[in-house]
């Protein structure tokens, strides 16, 4: 053999075992059952958070640190009621309440207003 055909004797050699390297793998890739049950609650609490059909009253709007102390400073006052922070660029804005109706959200507005005066419904969208 010259020195020409030994090369593309070994470079086809070459070629051959790296394609049975490449497909040395059976593709039955094991997962954790948790993992599928910690998947399944986060696409519930997902579902349920922010893209529901429900009215919220919105009490503050500002900064990160302002935002807190409102939400804090509410769920002290009204331990029964959800309450939330949620950030959309720039702002940090404190949501309450998980109201189905429109006029349910109005009666806890009036009420809120009283100590929140800048506070107003909202019903965020999906």
């Amino acid at each position: 053999m010259t020195k020409k055909n030994l090369s593309k004797a070994l470079i086809a050699a070459i070629l051959i075992l790296s394609n049975l390297t490449l497909f040395a793998q059976n593709g039955a890739v094991e997962q954790d059952p948790k993992f599928e049950q910690l998947l399944n609650e986060k696409r519930k609490i997902n579902a349920s958070v922010i893209t529901n059909d429900r009215w919220k009253i919105q009490i503050f709007t500002g900064d990160n640190e302002n935002s807190k102390k409102t939400l804090i400073a509410f769920k002290r006052d009204y331990k029964e009621m959800d309450a939330s922070v949620f950030f959309q660029t720039p702002v940090y804005k404190v949501w309450v309440g998980n109201f189905k109706t429109r006029i349910e959200a109005e009666r806890n507005l009036k009420e809120i207003k009283l100590k929140y005066p800048n506070s107003f419904l909202i019903k965020p969208v999906k």
